[in-house]
């Protein structure tokens, strides 16, 4: 997409569906333009994350207010758009963002702390006709309290603890609260999300002996809790020690993006879940029993090299820890 006839519905000023994530994202937080939520985001939609569900824009205008108080200085940086849809049907893009900022005020994150942050953060946005009307978000919370000196599960617990308890608490995500959006797509049929989602399923299924076959020896790797990594170590440990954890949980895809665009590699995006025990050793302890719902994004950069002649360059995959270990304690676990 590389011209304003081809983006019908929309302001002229933008270029194309990148663009206009791009350049609304900065145009709200960094540009103090929160007002425009007004019409940027429908009156009713539906923005779910790990950590619960806001609905409708003036909720979400709430808490940009809130965030942006906290963190005054918070600039967002677009690594990367993977897209897929219609302006004439519906457009849905997966938009993959590195976020830094400063704890100056009081907030949710607790008293100010002058510490930086660096975290990466996920959001997979519908859009028709200029306005967002549907949204998932996962942001690296896991990463963002590290960085703040804070535990992840010392966190959640005084979290549940702040919100009154853990009958009276903000309920993170799971299906059973979802609601219903507009949106209807599932993403598309391009070989390049085909080839993703076949690899995702596959570890799922606990064939971590693909990682050499299909992650080049120099994959650069991006996951939730900050890390960073190189090679198949990474990538074994990260989703290793996640399916460790809930050994027996359903992994569901739930949408899946694939596609190639002009001076980018071939790449996908992917949104799924992992629903069921922590009942196994592994990226979250000693195993409690609990029921959990995991809500996940990733995205995959492919390259020239591996044993098929492709291979997985680049991956990033995000969860929220602070929301998994959040019902883990508010089921009275304490591991």
């Amino acid at each position: 997409m590389t011209s304003n006839s081809k983006l019908s519905g929309f302001d002229p000023k933008w270029e194309d569906f990148p663009d206009y994530i791009i350049g609304i994202t900065r145009e709200i937080w960094e540009n103090r333009g929160i007002g425009t939520l007004n019409h940027y985001y429908s009156e009713d939609i539906p923005v779910r994350t790990p950590m619960g569900i806001q609905k409708g824009n003036q909720e979400v205008i709430a808490a940009t207010m809130a965030t942006v108080n906290e963190f005054p200085d918070r600039e967002l940086f677009g690594e990367d758009v993977i897209w897929s849809g219609t302006p004439e049907t519906q457009l849905l893009s997966s938009h993959r963002i590195l976020t830094t900022g400063t704890h100056t005020r009081d907030g949710l994150f607790g008293k100010a702390s002058g510490k930086r942050f660096q975290i990466r953060v996920i959001a997979d946005c519908a859009a028709k006709d200029n306005t967002i009307f549907d949204e998932w978000l996962v942001r690296d919370y896991g990463a963002l309290v590290r960085q703040f000196g804070m535990n992840p599960k010392s966190f959640a617990r005084k979290l549940i603890e702040k919100e009154g308890g853990a009958d009276q608490c903000t309920k993170p995500f799971t299906p059973a609260i979802d609601i219903s959006g507009d949106y209807v797509g599932t993403g598309n049929d391009n070989p390049w999300g085909a080839r993703y989602a076949d690899i995702l399923n596959r570890l799922m299924a606990k064939e971590f002996a693909l990682i050499p076959v299909e992650y080049d020896r120099a994959v650069q790797t991006g996951y939730a809790g900050g890390v960073s990594g190189i090679s198949h170590r990474s990538v074994d440990e990260f989703w290793l020690g996640l399916r460790s954890s809930f050994p027996n949980a359903v992994f569901t895809i739930h949408h899946q993006i694939g596609m190639d665009a002009s001076m980018l590699s071939p790449r996908a995006a992917i949104r799924w879940s992992l629903d069921g025990l922590h009942e196994g050793w592994g990226a979250f302890g000693k195993p409690t029993g609990a029921h959990v719902h995991v809500m996940g994004m990733c995205h995959a950069e492919f390259g020239p090299f591996g044993d098929n002649g492709v291979s997985i360059r680049r991956e990033y995959a995000l969860y929220d820890e602070i929301a998994i270990w959040k019902q883990i304690l508010m089921q009275g676990n304490n591991p």
